[in-house]
Protein backbone atom coordinates (compact mmCIF):
# COMPACT_ATOMS: atom_id res chain seq x y z
CA UNK A 1 0.00 0.00 0.00
CA UNK A 2 2.84 1.91 1.04
CA UNK A 3 4.30 1.55 -3.01
CA UNK A 4 0.93 2.51 -4.76
CA UNK A 5 0.77 5.89 -2.30
CA UNK A 6 4.43 6.91 -3.46
CA UNK A 7 3.20 6.36 -6.74
CA UNK A 8 0.21 7.67 -7.13
CA UNK A 9 2.11 10.90 -5.37
CA UNK A 10 5.15 10.36 -7.85
CA UNK A 11 2.28 10.23 -10.90
CA UNK A 12 0.52 13.26 -9.35
CA UNK A 13 3.90 15.68 -9.17
CA UNK A 14 4.73 14.18 -12.20
CA UNK A 15 1.50 15.68 -14.45
CA UNK A 16 1.83 18.79 -12.18
CA UNK A 17 5.17 19.90 -13.47
CA UNK A 18 4.29 18.66 -16.79
CA UNK A 19 0.99 20.40 -16.84
CA UNK A 20 1.12 23.48 -13.77
CA UNK A 21 2.24 27.02 -14.58
CA UNK A 22 5.88 27.60 -15.32
CA UNK A 23 7.08 29.83 -12.58
CA UNK A 24 9.36 32.07 -14.93
CA UNK A 25 6.81 32.43 -17.14
CA UNK A 26 4.24 33.37 -15.23
CA UNK A 27 6.78 35.66 -13.22
CA UNK A 28 6.92 37.54 -16.79
CA UNK A 29 3.73 37.48 -17.94
CA UNK A 30 2.85 39.13 -14.35
CA UNK A 31 6.00 41.65 -15.10
CA UNK A 32 4.46 42.65 -18.30
CA UNK A 33 1.10 42.60 -17.69
CA UNK A 34 0.95 44.29 -14.69
CA UNK A 35 3.43 46.49 -13.90
CA UNK A 36 1.98 48.78 -11.57
CA UNK A 37 0.71 45.96 -8.63
CA UNK A 38 3.91 44.11 -9.47
CA UNK A 39 6.69 45.67 -10.43
CA UNK A 40 6.35 49.96 -9.88
CA UNK A 41 10.12 50.77 -11.25
CA UNK A 42 9.50 48.59 -14.21
CA UNK A 43 6.48 51.38 -15.00
CA UNK A 44 8.28 54.24 -14.19
CA UNK A 45 11.48 52.79 -16.85
CA UNK A 46 8.89 51.80 -19.63
CA UNK A 47 7.40 55.37 -19.33
CA UNK A 48 10.78 56.60 -19.77
CA UNK A 49 11.93 54.45 -22.33
CA UNK A 50 8.40 55.18 -24.36
CA UNK A 51 8.90 58.93 -23.89
CA UNK A 52 12.22 58.71 -24.73
CA UNK A 53 11.24 57.09 -28.23
CA UNK A 54 7.91 58.65 -28.49
CA UNK A 55 9.29 62.69 -28.04
CA UNK A 56 10.99 64.10 -31.35
CA UNK A 57 14.28 65.82 -31.12
CA UNK A 58 14.83 69.07 -32.62
CA UNK A 59 16.68 67.27 -35.70
CA UNK A 60 13.99 65.27 -35.95
CA UNK A 61 11.20 67.96 -35.96
CA UNK A 62 12.77 70.45 -38.20
CA UNK A 63 13.16 67.43 -40.77
CA UNK A 64 9.58 66.48 -40.50
CA UNK A 65 8.60 70.36 -41.21
CA UNK A 66 11.26 70.32 -44.11
CA UNK A 67 9.26 67.36 -45.60
CA UNK A 68 5.97 69.03 -44.66
CA UNK A 69 6.96 72.67 -46.44
CA UNK A 70 7.61 70.05 -49.69
CA UNK A 71 4.40 68.60 -49.44
CA UNK A 72 3.20 71.66 -49.07
CA UNK A 73 4.44 73.52 -52.16
CA UNK A 74 3.76 70.40 -54.35
CA UNK A 75 0.42 70.22 -52.95
CA UNK A 76 -0.54 74.02 -53.58
CA UNK A 77 1.14 74.00 -57.16
CA UNK A 78 -1.17 70.88 -58.02
CA UNK A 79 -4.54 72.68 -57.02
CA UNK A 80 -3.02 76.45 -58.93
CA UNK A 81 -2.47 74.64 -61.82
CA UNK A 82 -6.01 72.91 -61.35
CA UNK A 83 -7.26 76.69 -61.94
CA UNK A 84 -8.52 77.39 -58.10
CA UNK A 85 -7.61 80.88 -56.29
CA UNK A 86 -4.67 81.00 -54.32
CA UNK A 87 -6.44 81.21 -51.25
CA UNK A 88 -8.83 78.59 -51.98
CA UNK A 89 -5.49 76.01 -52.93
CA UNK A 90 -3.97 77.10 -50.05
CA UNK A 91 -6.39 76.30 -47.56
CA UNK A 92 -7.07 72.63 -49.42
CA UNK A 93 -3.42 72.17 -49.40
CA UNK A 94 -2.95 72.79 -45.80
CA UNK A 95 -5.83 70.38 -45.05
CA UNK A 96 -4.16 67.42 -47.49
CA UNK A 97 -1.11 67.65 -45.60
CA UNK A 98 0.48 66.08 -42.91
CA UNK A 99 1.93 68.15 -40.90
CA UNK A 100 3.87 67.85 -37.66
CA UNK A 101 1.68 70.30 -35.69
CA UNK A 102 -1.27 71.57 -38.05
CA UNK A 103 -1.87 74.33 -34.72
CA UNK A 104 0.66 76.43 -35.58
CA UNK A 105 -0.61 76.95 -39.34
CA UNK A 106 -4.31 77.69 -38.10
CA UNK A 107 -3.23 81.96 -38.36
CA UNK A 108 -2.38 80.70 -42.10
CA UNK A 109 -5.32 78.87 -43.00
CA UNK A 110 -7.64 81.63 -41.71
CA UNK A 111 -6.00 84.09 -43.53
CA UNK A 112 -6.18 82.33 -46.56
CA UNK A 113 -9.79 82.11 -46.39
CA UNK A 114 -10.70 85.14 -44.44
CA UNK A 115 -8.28 87.37 -47.02
CA UNK A 116 -5.92 88.01 -44.58
CA UNK A 117 -1.80 88.57 -45.32
CA UNK A 118 -0.91 84.75 -46.02
CA UNK A 119 2.88 86.28 -46.13
CA UNK A 120 3.12 87.74 -42.48
CA UNK A 121 1.04 84.85 -41.30
CA UNK A 122 3.46 81.93 -43.49
CA UNK A 123 6.77 83.94 -41.46
CA UNK A 124 5.22 84.35 -38.40
CA UNK A 125 4.44 80.30 -38.08
CA UNK A 126 7.63 79.14 -39.34
CA UNK A 127 9.45 77.73 -36.58
CA UNK A 128 12.93 78.74 -36.22
CA UNK A 129 14.11 75.04 -37.33
CA UNK A 130 12.76 73.23 -40.45
CA UNK A 131 10.94 76.50 -41.80
CA UNK A 132 12.90 77.18 -44.09
CA UNK A 133 10.49 76.07 -47.17
CA UNK A 134 7.33 77.93 -45.38
CA UNK A 135 9.74 81.36 -45.24
CA UNK A 136 10.25 80.83 -49.08
CA UNK A 137 6.51 80.45 -49.57
CA UNK A 138 5.93 83.29 -48.05
CA UNK A 139 8.55 85.13 -50.29
CA UNK A 140 6.76 83.28 -53.34
CA UNK A 141 3.36 84.62 -52.31
CA UNK A 142 4.70 88.07 -51.89
CA UNK A 143 6.61 88.79 -54.57
CA UNK A 144 3.09 86.97 -56.49
CA UNK A 145 0.66 89.78 -54.80
CA UNK A 146 2.97 92.93 -55.28
CA UNK A 147 4.75 91.73 -58.99
CA UNK A 148 1.54 89.91 -60.35
CA UNK A 149 4.08 87.10 -61.22
CA UNK A 150 2.50 83.38 -61.53
CA UNK A 151 2.20 81.94 -58.36
CA UNK A 152 1.98 78.10 -59.74
CA UNK A 153 5.36 78.15 -61.47
CA UNK A 154 6.62 80.60 -58.10
CA UNK A 155 5.84 77.37 -55.83
CA UNK A 156 7.36 74.86 -57.81
CA UNK A 157 10.65 76.55 -58.15
CA UNK A 158 10.46 76.60 -54.64
CA UNK A 159 9.21 73.06 -54.22
CA UNK A 160 11.69 72.36 -56.64
CA UNK A 161 14.70 74.11 -54.58
CA UNK A 162 13.16 72.35 -51.40
CA UNK A 163 13.28 68.99 -52.80
CA UNK A 164 17.35 69.64 -54.12
CA UNK A 165 18.14 70.96 -50.79
CA UNK A 166 16.32 67.74 -49.31
CA UNK A 167 18.38 65.42 -51.36
CA UNK A 168 21.55 67.19 -50.12
CA UNK A 169 21.19 66.45 -46.83
CA UNK A 170 20.20 63.20 -47.54
CA UNK A 171 23.59 62.76 -49.03
CA UNK A 172 25.69 64.81 -46.64
CA UNK A 173 24.10 62.29 -43.16
CA UNK A 174 24.75 59.22 -45.39
CA UNK A 175 28.42 60.46 -45.73
CA UNK A 176 28.73 61.54 -42.32
CA UNK A 177 27.42 57.91 -40.77
CA UNK A 178 30.69 56.54 -40.75
CA UNK A 179 32.71 59.51 -39.05
CA UNK A 180 29.73 59.70 -36.51
CA UNK A 181 30.07 55.88 -35.85
CA UNK A 182 33.79 56.06 -35.31
CA UNK A 183 33.36 58.99 -33.04
CA UNK A 184 30.74 56.75 -30.92
CA UNK A 185 32.88 53.85 -30.64
CA UNK A 186 35.96 56.17 -29.75
CA UNK A 187 33.72 57.46 -26.94
CA UNK A 188 33.05 54.00 -25.28
CA UNK A 189 36.79 52.83 -26.01
CA UNK A 190 37.83 54.39 -22.27
CA UNK A 191 34.88 52.02 -21.01
CA UNK A 192 36.36 49.16 -23.00
CA UNK A 193 39.94 49.33 -21.21
CA UNK A 194 38.01 50.13 -17.48
CA UNK A 195 36.51 46.52 -18.38
CA UNK A 196 39.67 44.65 -19.44
CA UNK A 197 41.65 46.01 -16.27
CA UNK A 198 38.85 44.77 -14.26
CA UNK A 199 39.20 41.38 -15.99
CA UNK A 200 42.80 41.80 -15.54
CA UNK A 201 42.79 42.24 -11.53
CA UNK A 202 43.79 45.63 -11.67
CA UNK A 203 41.64 47.41 -9.79
CA UNK A 204 40.81 50.28 -11.73
CA UNK A 205 37.62 51.86 -10.05
CA UNK A 206 39.78 51.68 -6.57
CA UNK A 207 42.02 53.81 -8.02
CA UNK A 208 39.88 56.21 -9.73
CA UNK A 209 37.19 56.21 -6.85
CA UNK A 210 40.09 55.67 -4.08
CA UNK A 211 42.79 58.49 -4.76
CA UNK A 212 43.54 61.77 -5.57
CA UNK A 213 45.04 61.31 -8.76
CA UNK A 214 42.48 58.48 -9.91
CA UNK A 215 39.81 60.93 -9.29
CA UNK A 216 41.78 63.62 -11.34
CA UNK A 217 42.11 60.96 -14.15
CA UNK A 218 38.39 60.38 -14.22
CA UNK A 219 37.48 63.57 -14.44
CA UNK A 220 39.75 64.90 -17.38
CA UNK A 221 38.88 61.56 -18.93
CA UNK A 222 34.98 62.22 -18.55
CA UNK A 223 35.22 66.13 -19.89
CA UNK A 224 37.89 65.43 -22.55
CA UNK A 225 35.17 62.21 -24.12
CA UNK A 226 32.21 64.71 -23.90
CA UNK A 227 33.85 67.52 -25.53
CA UNK A 228 34.85 65.20 -28.42
CA UNK A 229 31.93 63.91 -28.48
CA UNK A 230 30.27 67.73 -28.95
CA UNK A 231 32.83 68.74 -30.68
CA UNK A 232 32.23 65.99 -33.84
CA UNK A 233 28.31 66.23 -33.28
CA UNK A 234 28.36 70.25 -33.85
CA UNK A 235 31.09 69.55 -37.09
CA UNK A 236 28.65 67.01 -38.15
CA UNK A 237 25.65 69.55 -37.46
CA UNK A 238 26.94 72.50 -39.75
CA UNK A 239 28.35 70.35 -42.49
CA UNK A 240 24.82 68.81 -42.69
CA UNK A 241 22.93 72.34 -42.89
Amino acid sequence: MTSALIAALSTACAIWLWTGPNTATTRLDNLLTSPTDHNPTWKALLKLATHLTTTPTPTRRAEAWRRASIELCQSLAAELSAGRTPSESLTRALTAVDLPDPTILRPVMAAARDGGDVCAALTSAAPQAGGEGLRQLAAAWQVSTTAGAGLASLVDRVAHTLRAAQTHRQDVAAQLAGPRTTARMLAALPALGLLMAAALNMHPLSFLFGTLPGLMCLISGITLDVCGLWWTTRMATQAQT
